[in-house]
């Protein structure tokens, strides 16, 4: 099979199409013939020799995939061979072929493409977990949404609107706020040209927001809490904006607020199938309508434009998910 590989960490021209073995099944396992693969931050730091994949884990980059099953491991019951499905990988996704364990597999929504069901895997168990289940954003409340025009962005605040709450985000650019007000955010605030604190603080009449989504880290966490309602929660995801960051306690007391933290990728194949079986419950049946969760394509290139594409999502200029496709 052909599949994207790099010889040596370095920038996005080092990635190139080799071919290698169909993977091999283990007993819990499905075989997905890929149709699309989503392209994640995970990746271009993998790409980096920053985030090496868990012991046991396929070394291709990919954690999401949309695709027909071609084989089932001895173990799996509940899927069938030819079954349109999208899954969470535990790596190897960009490449003809997957080995993806069966509880990371759910169902391509009718009516959405492989291309689009590519955007859902891993946006949707990083948002379902991290935005409704830990910080148990319910209806009537409000969320801040960081980076709201990333594939997490955008799923966030949709997910915020499945639940009937309310969301409002920062994005870099008017343009790029303009297009979080078309995903369903209430307002959307321009980071590079305002304090979100007070922008924040403003819209909400001093009161704050119940829920943060945060996949900048650093410095901005002390600043989530200063617009954290009272018993608020920041769920950090990532780190971008640096590792540390100094905790002015005062925010944290007065405002009996929680900070969470959380990554998917090392979890357990029994903790991800959780996730998917909340998934499946809750926001599956949602999918079909493509309201008010909808699927937001920013760009696809094919495998062999694999350096592109990690080039665009670096740039930041991206709006939405980007998508790999095997080349004809």
């Amino acid at each position: 099979m052909r599949y994207v590989a790099f010889d040596a960490p370095g920038d996005p021209s080092v990635l190139h199409v080799a071919q290698g073995p169909v993977p091999e099944l283990r007993p819990d396992e499905v075989l997905i013939e890929v149709e699309a693969a989503g392209v994640s931050r995970a990746d271009t730091m993998q790409r980096k020799g920053l985030y090496p994949p868990p012991k046991g884990s396929s070394p291709i980059l990919g954690l999401e995939v949309s695709g027909s099953i071609t084989q089932l491991g001895s173990g799996v019951s509940h899927l069938a061979i030819g079954d349109r499905v999208v899954a969470l990988c535990n790596g190897g996704g960009y490449a003809e072929y997957a080995a993806v364990p069966a509880g990371q597999v759910l169902p391509l929504p009718s009516q959405w493409s492989f291309v689009e069901g590519a955007t859902l895997p891993e946006n949707a168990f990083t948002v379902y977990d991290n935005l409704l289940t830990r910080a148990r954003l319910r209806e009537g409340e409000l969320a801040l949404i960081h980076g709201g025009t990333s594939g997490i962005g955008v799923m966030a605040i949709m997910f915020a609107r499945a639940v009937r709450a309310r969301a409002i985000t920062t994005a870099g650019s008017e343009e790029k706020c303009r297009a979080t007000l078309e995903f369903g955010a209430e307002a959307a605030i321009d980071y590079k040209n305002a304090d979100f604190v007070e922008k924040v603080l403003e819209f909400t009449e001093k009161r704050g927001v119940d829920v943060v989504l945060d996949i900048v880290g650093g410095e901005y966490i002390n600043r989530d809490l200063r617009a954290l309602a009272t018993d608020g929660r920041i769920t950090c995801i990532a780190h971008a904006g640096g590792m540390e960051s100094t905790i002015d306690l005062r925010y944290l007391i007065q405002r009996r607020a929680s900070i969470l933290g959380s990554s998917l990728r090392p979890r357990t194949s029994a903790e991800k199938a959780k996730i998917a079986d909340g998934l499946r419950k809750e926001i599956w049946p949602l999918l079909p309508n493509r309201d008010p969760i909808f699927p937001v394509v920013d760009s696809v290139f094919t495998f062999s434009q694999a350096a592109e594409a990690h080039a665009r999502l670096e740039s930041s200029n991206h709006i939405g998910k980007i998508i790999l496709v095997p080349d004809a």
